[in-house]
């Protein structure tokens, strides 16, 4: 495709509007959407009012005139039509981390004599890390399984299966109706890490069954880096389960300041500590720039943007690549997986080049595609470079060879 053809492209699309939300530098085609969100443009003046205004002019009672001690629950409430969830269903709180060792634990503690923690072999390394951290807490044990071999390793022990619904590397997902029906099946409690997936494909929550879920505000949400996560518990489970680190946040009534534990109701029960009021306020940004988008015509976008970038890659590079990604655009995330042996010096070479995607061993070039900003043309000038820097050899010089510790 020639770049007119692809400015065409970009001119037609229904969300064509929305790269103006974002503030992006000249000369950067940002293909790392995946790993963090671009700066909304209003990202800024948010944080300014809310630190000189709210908090250096009104100090303590900002809590009560500006609404902070609601944050968590109204910008939760934004995220709904974004996932496909009620708004008392989420919460802002804490880290993608910590939401899932609340959900974790609670799940396994609702499902007493069962022992087993379902997931996947390869998962995203941190809830590997936290299900085995639990199981050993709590004399649990971890079952890690090939992705195809899920719903066949259900069984009677199986407490809770927790799943990235987008995997990191290659961007296939799960069918989350069939797995959460399959889990249903086993008695067992569905929880999935929408990290990869909440902004960035459509999603229902609640039309397809689902338990409990988290996800991270940083990636295609926008938050900003080290947003705060999310948290889903659906409306049905609340009352049954409990929010395993308690705090006073979560408690009824927590300027009661009484010794005992009395947990709030709903979605309350699952904060913990007092919210991070700066970080809510770049979230809520972020989340402001899905307003009057379709989340349908945001996946049809990421769809496009894939296939042209994957179409265009392998015209013009050939045999030198590999896409390590389903070829069905339907059947992966918002995210192309491109192998090449020398896979970090070539995305060292592109990043110098001013188009900035990520890597993962051993030989992995990711490039994420964020409908709201990227756009058709980008995916044509990111391939010519690819090529040109794949064709010249550009790549092979020892300052791309090292290596850095974020990448």
């Amino acid at each position: 495709m020639d770049i007119d053809e692809a400015r065409a492209l970009d001119l037609s699309s229904p969300l064509a509007f929305a790269r103006e939300r974002f503030r992006l530098p000249d000369g950067v085609i940002y293909l790392d959407g995946n790993s963090l969100g671009a700066l909304p443009k209003a990202a800024p003046q948010k944080l300014e009012e809310t630190a000189e205004r709210q908090w250096g002019e009104d100090l303590i009672a900002s809590w009560n005139k500006h609404g902070w001690i609601d944050w968590p629950t109204r910008v939760a409430a934004k995220l709904a039509p974004i996932v496909g969830a009620k708004p008392n269903e989420l919460l802002i709180a804490d880290s993608t981390s910590i939401c899932l060792f609340k959900l974790l634990a609670t799940a396994a503690q609702a499902r007493p004599g069962r022992k087993t923690i379902l997931t996947q072999r390869r998962n995203f390394p941190t809830d590997l890390y936290v299900a085995q951290g639990l199981a050993d807490l709590l004399g649990l044990h971890v079952k890690a399984v090939e992705p195809d071999k899920i719903q066949s390793a259900l069984d009677e022990d199986t407490a809770v299966v927790t799943l990235t619904h987008v995997d990191y590397r290659s961007a296939a997902f799960y069918d989350m109706r069939a797995i959460n029906e399959a889990a249903h099946a086993a008695s067992a409690l569905m929880l999935w890490d929408l990290s990869h997936s909440a902004g960035a494909i459509e999603l229902d929550l609640d039309g397809t069954g689902c338990d409990l879920a988290v996800g991270c505000g940083y990636k295609y949400l926008n938050g900003g880096p080290g947003a705060p996560a999310f948290i889903f518990v659906a409306e049905r489970l609340q009352d049954e389960l409990a929010n395993p680190l308690r705090g006073w946040m979560g408690h009824a009534e927590p300027f009661a300041f009484v010794d005992d534990y009395s947990p709030g109701e709903g979605i309350m029960k699952f904060l913990t500590g007092t919210p991070s009021i700066l970080a809510l306020a770049a979230l809520e940004a972020g989340l402001n720039t899905f307003d009057g988008i379709s989340m349908a015509d945001l996946q049809a976008k990421s769809r496009k943007l894939s296939d042209l970038f994957v179409s265009e890659v392998e015209m013009r590079c050939g045999a030198e690549v590999r896409l390590a990604s389903p070829r069905d655009p339907a059947r992966r995330g918002s995210h192309v997986v491109i192998a090449h042996l020398e896979g970090y010096a070539v995305m060292q070479a592109l990043v110098a080049r001013g188009v900035i995607g990520d890597f993962r061993a051993p030989d992995l070039m990711r490039f994420g595609f964020c409908p709201l900003y990227n756009r058709f043309e980008e995916m044509v000038q990111a391939a010519k470079i690819l090529a040109d820097i794949l064709g010249t050899g550009e790549w092979d010089q020892p300052r791309f060879h090292r290596r850095s510790k974020v990448t």
